[in-house]
């Protein structure tokens, strides 16, 4: 009979692991740490925290200060480490702070973003300031419309899949919206379903389009095409392949634009209208040179990415989305688009998947993520996609605007000056 061993309960001693004393205040030197110990550890994730970091410290030579600043819990708590992750020890703080100036869809906002970064949230408040002189930021997302995959490995290519998925279409979206009346009540669950045929593999790929509502959605994606392809086989001679969603959510985006007038731009060195046609200039480098398009659009995720993570949303779903669909046309693309007027005035543009929740997971149970959210005013999925992505346009204005005249690492470094300062001063008092 299996027994479940109690979180408080000892377990047998593995041979590779031993405790050390709590008195142990120093790291061993290299010469005098066993690095043939194992990182095979039975059960440690059914280990209380306290007996994960003294076996850590084992195998590492940790010291107690080290020891201490891995197992700092931060804002969360044991039970909501042990929720977030296995093998937990404790919690990595990022500096939260919050930018200003912003002014989206004729409304104040100040955004909480998460990151270490010195110049982010300066440069994105800089942004904002430009983009509030011509009225601030204009966003629009579509439905919050994800896409799942199911892979079907046709056994007989001469059956005419394309006919018999059409006769069957609606069964198979009615299908996948069993036990989702929740979310079908709320005007979601699965909308509509398309196929294509991919030779080189022999593959049937099935695309399940599903309204999450305010969800990211990944878990109800995956659900829904597991579900579906159930079915597959008694419509067509098919394996099984692959079922899940794809982060290239190119039916949920999210459009954001912004008006710049060129007296705005106006720096000691440059007339506004110059400005202007410098940031043009660096855009068209973006577009034609896929080196500068890849900085570029990290420029962008660096606005992105801190919104979301102080969010709680997941910021690597949006970078996977936003990289790809800046490939859509063939060739990699920078996702803002900068255009002079007629009158010489700035006019940005950026257009990228975001698919963001603000119901369920850490979203909901991070008690930072949840102050984060009330800060913002509790906006739905859709309007959270509006204002990650209008930060990430106010990152890339200030950003060119930087490239475009002084140069971008006047500002960058005079920001970053106090973490090499503390550099010096840690060097200085370990010598």
């Amino acid at each position: 009979m299996e027994t479940t061993r109690r979180q408080d309960a000892p377990i047998a001693a593995d041979p590779a692991v031993t405790t050390p004393a709590a008195s142990t205040s120093q790291q061993r030197p290299p010469s005098e740490r066993d690095f043939s110990r194992s990182s095979r550890l039975p059960g440690f994730y059914e280990l209380p925290r306290s007996e994960r970091l003294r076996s850590v410290q084992a195998f590492s030579g940790l010291n107690e200060a080290a020891l201490a600043s891995l197992g700092n819990l931060g804002t969360l708590n044991g039970e909501l480490l042990e929720v977030f992750i296995e093998n937990g020890l404790g919690s990595f703080s990022l500096p939260l702070g919050v930018a200003t100036n912003f002014y989206i869809n004729g409304r104040d906002v100040l955004v909480p973003m998460a990151v270490e970064e010195t110049s982010v949230l300066a440069a994105a408040s800089h942004g904002a300031k430009l983009a509030r002189a011509g009225g601030g930021f204009t966003a629009v997302s579509t439905e919050p419309v994800m896409t799942g995959q199911i892979q079907l490995l046709l056994q007989d290519a001469s059956v005419d899949f394309d006919a018999i998925l059409k006769a069957h279409k609606e069964r198979l979206i009615n299908y996948a919206n069993r036990g989702q009346d929740r979310l079908v009540a709320r005007g979601g669950g699965a909308c509509d379903l398309d196929w294509r045929y991919v030779p080189e593999i022999g593959s049937l790929v099935l695309h399940l389009y599903v309204n999450t509502c305010d969800a990211m959605g990944a878990n109800i994606v995956n659900t829904m095409c597991e579900r579906v392809s159930t079915l597959m086989p008694e419509l067509l001679p098919v394996a099984i392949g692959l079922r899940i969603l794809t982060n290239l959510n190119d039916r949920r985006l999210t459009d954001v634009t912004c008006f710049v007038p060129a007296s705005a731009l106006d720096t000691r060195e440059f007339d506004g209208k110059e400005v202007v046609e410098r940031i043009v200039m660096a855009y068209q480098f973006a577009a034609h040179d896929v080196y500068r398009a890849t900085t570029n659009n990290k420029g962008i995720m660096n606005g992105i990415d801190p919104v979301l993570i102080a969010t709680g949303n997941d910021w690597r779903a949006v970078e996977a989305g936003a990289h790809a669909y800046a490939c859509r046309s063939g060739r990699y693309m920078p996702l803002a688009v900068w255009e002079a007027t007629p009158s010489g005035d700035l006019v940005g543009r950026l257009a990228v998947p975001m698919a963001v929740g603000v119901v369920g997971g850490v979203t909901q149970l991070h008690p930072a993520a949840q102050a984060a959210m009330s800060l913002l005013g509790s906006p739905d999925a859709r309007a959270l996609a509006g204002i990650v992505a209008s930060v990430g346009l106010a990152q890339n204005l200030s950003a060119l605007r930087a490239l475009a005249s002084e140069g971008i690492q006047r500002g960058h470094m005079s920001l970053h000056k106090s973490n090499l300062d503390l550099l010096n001063r840690q060097g200085a008092a370990r010598t």
